[in-house]
């Protein structure tokens, strides 16, 4: 997928992302704050994972500009909610940040005791990427068309299964929300990762699974699964053929994982100005930018007030989500 064609299909998702600018915000003037020591970036997931792999791509553009380093930490555990509580409880001057992904909202419908809101605790500066998934199926699956496939689950109800990287993820909520408008039922298999779902799915385990395009979209090129739809609200350059999921039926479909970028709430506007130029600046590193790119992650670089009108969509519409269908954490 080249530059230009991201930037194509930025273009064409950006409405449905309530992002009235193009592709990245605009560079604020240069901040009067600066960093006196390194930045810690937490990631609350295991190392290798999407996160991560963004975390540690943006640091070392971020440290040019901020001109003090920028430590990558994991902090994993609870789905997130375990860095996430360390950047909370965090002093609020600029010097600790965090890179979180969709259970940053999602988290509070399925872990009611968490010690911290996150609607209150952090100061959003912005989106970072948008991460389309797409609902493959085994090559030698007999379901051809997502059509095929709800017809047969309609069918045999309770019979056929679906994988996913874990509860309550990106990949099981598309999963129980494409379900759900279609009214049938399938059994959930929950992993703990996207890569052994992936791996079940191809050896015929399970009848599909929602799977990012950094993982799946060689793949299905390739022929060894088969792509039947698309996550978001247009289809995607990098697989051009392949139609979305609302155009098949399910008008307004569309749920995606995707990153975000946050500080403590309280953090001194200056600092945020300065973190928020610094990860602009990062994104439009043409390294940074390609290496994206090969992940199939569309740069967003939104500025503050757009970021928090998305969560507070994505926040009703997920919480909303979780709770009709009665998604819990073991």
């Amino acid at each position: 997928m080249t530059r230009s064609m991201t930037r194509r299909a930025f273009t064409i998702l950006a409405p449905a992302l309530a992002l009235p600018a193009g592709l990245l915000a605009p560079s604020p003037a240069r901040a009067a704050w600066a960093p006196s020591r390194p930045v810690r970036m937490i990631a609350p997931y295991a190392p290798g994972g999407g996160a991560d792999i963004t975390a540690r791509l943006l640091a070392p553009a971020m440290s040019r500009s901020l001109g003090q380093p920028v430590i990558v930490e994991n902090r994993p555990g609870a789905g997130g909610s375990i860095g996430a509580a360390e950047v909370a409880r965090a002093a609020a001057d600029g010097h600790t940040v965090m890179l979180d992904a969709l259970a940053h909202v999602s988290n509070p419908a399925v872990l009611p005791s968490l010690p911290f809101n996150y609607a209150t605790a952090f100061a959003p500066i912005s989106q970072v990427t948008l991460l389309p998934q797409i609902l493959i199926t085994a090559r030698t699956s007999p379901h051809r068309s997502l059509e095929a496939l709800l017809a047969a689950a309609k069918a045999k109800p309770g019979q056929l299964s679906y994988g996913s990287s874990g509860n309550a993820t990106a990949a099981h909520l598309a999963s129980v929300a494409l379900l759900r408008r279609a009214g049938v039922e399938m059994v959930h298999i929950p992993y703990r990762g996207g890569g052994q779902a992936l791996q079940d799915l191809m050896a015929g385990q399970v009848d599909f699974v929602f799977a990012t395009v950094s993982s799946s979209a060689a793949l299905a090129r390739d022929g060894q699964v088969r792509a039947l739809g698309v996550s978001t609200a247009a289809r995607l350059a990098a697989l051009p053929d392949v139609p979305t999921i609302a155009e098949q039926g399910f008008p307004g479909y569309e749920l995606n994982e995707w990153n975000g970028f946050y500080a403590p709430a309280g953090t001194p506007a200056p600092a945020l100005e300065a973190l928020h130029a610094a990860l602009l600046a990062a994104l439009r590193d043409p390294a940074v930018a390609e290496r994206l790119e090969s992940m199939g992650a569309l740069a967003i670089g939104s500025t503050p007030e757009q970021f928090r009108l998305y969560l507070a969509e994505q926040r009703a519409r997920i919480t909303t989500l979780i709770r009709e269908a009665g998604v819990t954490i073991d």
